[in-house]
């Protein structure tokens, strides 16, 4: 990775289940763009494990879970019966929700950011992509403090289509400034009763308009095994804080299915 703009630490360690589960290999697109290249290694399992999990905690917290179960095992029907589920029925929803949860979890083993909040628990109509900034972390203990937008897609089939939409999305958050979803995430954590950590993040306003504030941004295509080759043929070089992840699976509509029959079994 360049070394005059280190986005992305080193891939994690065997101690994190992507550091056992994926391979990574750091390079350039063909536009000089920093990119990583993830795949998997044979433990398929050990991600949709993890993913699984993460998924569950993006969706909805542990009391919400509770009160479903509750719900669905009084009923004496399964959740999709029930109609309480959290967890969208809709294929594209679901492969979009999957690639965004496993672009936010990678930036956490990756870096000291934070992710305050989970955006998808608070979606209006789960069926329904939500609108905003896919990933929106911070680094407050970075000098200069740090935001990281990240933008991610999922496709069956990669194409230019996909990194061109993912340029797009994070091209649009450069330009507008600060990300759209700051304020949602402010917001949401003095609901929470989260002031302190609201307040230092509302103040990131004051710090973007004095220079004082880093703004990176982080692509993912998930795709299948040639997704790499589209990402470095079709990625181009506006964006200088950029850095692109392509994440290569062998089956990627069957790994989104199996994770969501995995959770809707739980409940």
């Amino acid at each position: 990775m360049d070394e005059k703009r280190i986005i992305l630490n080193q891939h994690p360690t065997t101690t994190h289940s992507y550091g056992l589960a994926l391979n990574a290999v750091d390079g350039f697109t063909n536009s000089g763009t920093p990119h990583r290249k993830l795949s998997e290694n044979g433990k398929t399992d050990i991600f949709l494990d993890f993913t699984v999990q993460a998924l569950q905690n993006h969706h909805a917290d542990p009391q919400k879970l509770h009160r479903i179960r509750k719900t669905i095992q009084s009923l004496g029907v399964n959740a999709r019966e029930s109609q309480q589920s959290p967890y969208p029925q809709a294929d594209k929803t679901r492969k979009g929700n999957f690639a965004e949860v496993v672009l936010a979890e990678y930036i956490k083993a990756c870096t000291t950011a934070q992710l305050p909040v989970y955006r998808l628990r608070y979606n209006p109509n789960i069926e329904q992509a939500m609108k905003g900034d896919d990933v929106l972390m911070f680094d407050l203990d970075s000098d200069p403090v740090r935001i990281i937008v990240g933008e991610s897609k999922f496709r069956g089939t990669p194409d230019e289509h996909a990194v061109t939409d993912i340029l797009d999305g994070l091209k649009r958050s450069h330009n507008a400034g600060l990300p759209v979803s700051l304020a949602f995430v402010v917001d949401r954590l003095f609901d929470s009763g989260r002031n302190d950590l609201a307040e230092k993040l509302n103040d990131c306003t004051s710090l973007f308009l004095e220079n004082k504030l880093t703004i990176d941004y982080i692509g993912l295509l998930l795709s299948d095994r040639n997704t790499s080759n589209h990402v470095n043929k079709h990625t181009t070089g506006e964006l200088h804080n950029l850095l692109m992840i392509s994440l290569n699976v062998n089956t990627p509509e069957v790994l989104v299915s199996t994770a969501f029959e995995k959770l809707e079994a739980d409940l």
